[in-house]
């Protein structure tokens, strides 16, 4: 396999890049190429989208319309339960559901 690099790509082995990570991952956040190798490899530390359609098909292996069509069952069930006077409003802060 015929390899190409980007000469202006900051490469680091694991254990420095490990050392000082959250500094690598602004700098590539901040649009730098950085790669770090791996077995021979070059791994490159870029900024992806998530986007909600990933997250269902990754988590519960739902496609775009299985996961549209689970939201909206899913937002009918909390309309109903709220209709029916089975939910609270949840008036604590986020540290009270640890």
């Amino acid at each position: 396999m015929e390899r190409h690099y980007n000469d202006s790509m900051k490469t680091l082995a694991v254990t420095a890049a490990r050392q000082k990570l959250g500094y690598w991952l602004k700098r590539a956040l901040d649009g730098e190429d950085i790669g770090i190798v791996m077995d021979g490899e070059v791994v490159g530390l870029r900024p992806v989208e998530v986007i909600s359609a990933d997250y269902a098909l990754m988590e519960y292996g739902l496609g775009r319309r299985e996961a549209g069509a689970t939201a909206k069952r899913i937002a009918a069930e909390v309309r109903e339960a709220r209709r029916r006077g089975e939910t609270r409003k949840f008036t604590g802060s986020a540290d009270d559901l640890a």
